[in-house]
């Protein structure tokens, strides 16, 4: 099974990034790749596709799941996220329609960046993916989080995530 993560944050030592490596490891998938996110500015004057939005295209199209941790920025999720959103939606076929997708979330504040996600959820909603519902992974007080190998450290929080991967890789099985 082929699983791309997504990560809403640029961020060298991002934890979103992070728990996205965890997913993975969990999700224990054939082949993970980490999407690259570093797109030029959404602007619909630009007639030509640049490669590295068609390649996000194609990764997401070949992907059997995908998983997305986004960062909370400002009660919402982040620019760099919306832009990636914003340039897939203009490129044929529709990526994501159909596509099994877990949404995720790390952040420095406690609520583990609900916000972000349901702003995220409904961004999402007109590409027609097939998105977990649940179970919800929230990651409050993310520099807490992790240890010094950026592994999560709460046997609960791995619990969770366990669940939703296994949840996720179930979604992705059945097509």
């Amino acid at each position: 099974m082929k699983l791309l993560g997504i990560s809403g944050s640029l961020r060298a030592e991002s934890f979103n990034t992070m728990l996205l490596a965890e997913a993975a490891r969990l999700f224990a998938p054939e082949s993970y790749a980490l999407a690259n996110l570093n797109l030029p500015l959404f602007n619909e004057d630009i007639t030509e596709k640049p490669a590295s939005v068609l390649k996000l295209h194609a990764d997401i199209l070949a992907a059997d799941a995908v998983i997305i941790a986004t960062p909370e920025y400002n009660k919402n999720l982040s620019g760099v996220l919306k832009n990636a959103l914003d340039w897939v939606s203009m490129v044929r076929p529709s990526a994501w329609a159909g596509k099994p997708v877990a949404i995720l979330s790390a952040s420095s504040g406690i609520t583990g960046g609900v916000r972000a996600q349901y702003s995220l959820r409904h961004c999402m909603t007109t590409f027609n993916p097939r998105i977990l519902q649940a179970p919800e992974v929230m990651i409050g007080n993310a520099a807490e989080a992790f240890d010094a190998n950026g592994q999560l450290g709460q046997e609960r929080t791995v619990k969770l995530l366990t669940k939703q991967m296994q949840a996720l890789r179930a979604e992705a099985a059945r097509h």
